[in-house]
């Protein structure tokens, strides 16, 4: 069974709780928005545990190291059966200094041409009402669990 872990980063606005997503980049999702969007997450090693997961693949999707607390949120199964382990982390970060690693992909189909794509193209933080139209359906009880987080 696959496996990932991811970190929901969140800040308070003015009152409004805010979360960071990211949108992957390579051709397939260049011209999707709405239900594209995703936590920073990615692929747990064999023996890895989650929290390690969730911040090494924090700081590659983004370039910035996830320091400080991490708060569990439970896992989710998405639709094509990989379950992500997610933490929820309160803070910043100035989303034009976000720098993801690249990946190479052949391009188009059968082509022969291997093409150079950032694994993220794009942060931003949303409002929660927001997020919720953003994120891909799977992660969305994620977003719950966070409201009811941050409610306690």
């Amino acid at each position: 069974m696959r496996k990932s872990a991811g970190i929901i980063r969140y800040r308070r606005a003015g009152g409004v709780i805010e979360v960071l997503l990211i949108h992957p980049g390579g051709p397939f999702w260049s011209r999707k928005d709405e239900g594209a969007w995703s936590i920073p997450k990615g692929q747990m090693e064999d023996g890895e545990e989650e929290q390690t997961t969730a911040r090494r693949e924090f700081h590659e999707e983004v370039g910035q190291p996830a320091e400080g607390p991490l708060q569990p949120l439970g896992s989710v199964r998405q639709k094509g059966g990989k379950t992500v382990h997610a933490f929820a982390q309160e803070g910043d970060l100035d989303i034009s200094t976000v720098a993801s690693l690249r990946f190479s992909l052949e391009w188009p189909p059968h082509s022969g041409q291997l093409r150079d794509y950032p694994e993220v193209d794009r942060a931003s933080w949303f409002t929660l009402v927001e997020a919720r139209a953003k994120m891909l359906p799977s992660q969305l009880p994620l977003l719950d669990r966070l409201e009811a987080l941050l409610q306690d």
